[in-house]
């Protein structure tokens, strides 16, 4: 793990894979909780973590560089959120290739899959959620769909995701849910925060 300053008052640690930032994420959380680490926010992505609002970036980087992150990045009682998912997914049987398998065993597999949000972006609410071993990592779509309708639960990579809002999208569809993940009046507005795990229940 590598800290670089960035800007007056955040840091950003660049990190060798995913399991790292994931393991800093929470270490960093309980930091600012325990009172040892002042910043606004903390935000993971697949390779870093920024650390935003900090009064004095370069001592907090020596603070953390001489931490070393819990196992336990991810604990067992993180909040849980059940996503109602409808399995029609133009793309089942696309996935189902892929893993070799029929559409009823993608459905069971996806359905006992706890997964856990790594980190949100491509549009507000939108959360990359883990999980699916990297055997089933799944390629996108050559050709993107001009328009990818709200709920739409698809994978990705190593990923699984629900698109919060219409959108252009690559990922493949399995499924839909009626579940609101992201509204700009609740607080906070987004359903899928980092840490949070996720069941696609059917």
């Amino acid at each position: 793990m590598r800290i670089r300053l960035v800007g007056a008052h955040a840091l950003l640690l660049d990190c060798d894979d995913l399991d790292q930032v994931q393991a800093w994420r929470a270490e960093l959380w309980r930091r600012r909780a325990a009172g040892e680490l002042s910043a606004v926010e903390i935000v993971p992505a697949a390779a870093t973590v920024l650390v935003d609002g900090v009064p004095d970036p370069a001592a907090a980087a020596a603070r953390i560089a001489g931490w070393t992150p819990r196992a336990d990045a991810a604990p067992a009682d993180a909040a849980e959120v059940e996503v109602p998912t409808v399995y029609d997914g133009a793309d089942l049987p696309v996935v189902a290739e892929h893993w070799g398998v029929d559409v009823p065993a993608v459905v069971e597999r996806l359905r006992r899959t706890e997964f856990r949000v790594a980190f949100c972006g491509f549009a507000p609410g939108f959360a990359y959620l883990t999980g699916l071993p990297a055997q089933l990592a799944v390629p996108r779509l050559a050709t993107p769909r001009t328009r990818v309708p709200a709920g739409s639960v698809a994978l990705a990579g190593p990923y699984a995701g629900i698109y919060p809002t219409a959108s252009p999208g690559g990922w493949l569809l399995v499924g839909r849910t009626d579940l609101v993940l992201f509204d700009v009046r609740a607080d906070p507005p987004a359903r899928l925060t980092p840490g949070t795990r996720v069941r696609l229940v059917a």
